[in-house]
């Protein structure tokens, strides 16, 4: 019998010159998981997918700035996101440059 996954959706925010990392501003699973990836694609926030990724961070309290452990991954989806998104990307950049 396939076991249904219940989905889980975290959001982070950075600040650069303020968070040392990313910080976790939400995060849920099942309806709540849907509420914060519904909310993000109204606002036009890029979305990733990653199970694995969400698994650990819908772990931590709400926050709380992610592990060390968890940087590389971030910055690839960072990476990911201002190459997909270059308005996004721009923005970033911009606030990284602050």
């Amino acid at each position: 019998m396939e076991e249904k996954k219940i989905k889980k959706a975290t959001a982070l925010s950075y600040t650069p010159n303020k968070d040392k990392a990313p910080r976790i501003v939400a995060s849920g699973k099942g309806v709540i998981a849907e509420k914060i990836i519904e909310k993000a694609q109204e606002e036009k926030i890029p979305v990733v997918e990653d199970s694995d990724l969400a698994s650990k961070l819908s772990e931590l309290d709400m926050g709380s700035e992610i592990p060390s452990e968890l940087y590389e991954v971030v910055a690839e989806i960072l990476a990911f996101v201002y190459r997909v998104d270059e308005k996004a990307g721009m923005k970033f950049g911009k606030l990284a440059d602050k």
